[in-house]
């Protein structure tokens, strides 16, 4: 069976870092090619269906993400990208993550970074243990499978497992 991969904020090429057989992207800008959809997902749903990809990736995107914002009413765009992004993977499916995350300057010198990300993000909030992040509208479960220091980049990968 192929495997499949989404690269969100992907620009023009999308990246596999899995060796997916087959890789689509997501990025806001609306000239680009084949594989790659156009989507704001600050205010939108990722465009696939429930279970469909192997892999979904985000490199240097994350932070983009606002955490709250109004319109007029309350939206918390990054939980709700997280549950997307739980959605659109099969079961035990791998969601990969590189960002410039906190203590790091690089997570702060961008004026477009708007969600600071740290070592306790991920494991606190969208893993299957603690799920604080279900207080704010998270409605999935990630085992945490490895974090690591890439530079100034926090490098997470989190699997999809069913909600207990």
């Amino acid at each position: 069976m192929k495997s499949i991969s989404l690269d969100l904020g992907c620009g023009a090429n999308p990246k596999n870092p899995f060796g997916a057989d087959a890789v689509y992207g997501i990025d806001i800008r609306e000239d680009i090619g084949n594989n790659i959809y156009k989507a704001d997902l600050v205010l939108e749903s990722i465009p696939f269906p429930d279970s469909h990809f192997d892999y979904v990736t985000a490199h240097d995107f994350i932070e983009h993400i606002p955490r709250v914002i109004y319109m007029p009413q309350r939206k918390n765009p990054f939980v709700d990208l997280m549950s997307e992004i739980w959605r659109v993977l099969k079961l035990d499916g791998k969601f990969y993550s590189h960002t410039p995350a906190f203590p790091h300057m690089a997570a702060f010198s961008d004026p477009t970074h708007v969600n600071i990300i740290t070592e306790n993000t991920y494991p606190m909030y969208f893993d299957d243990v603690h799920r604080w992040g279900a207080t704010y509208g998270f409605r999935g479960a990630f085992k945490i499978e490895s974090q690591r220091w890439d530079g100034v980049h926090l490098a997470s990968i989190l699997v999809k497992k069913n909600i207990n």
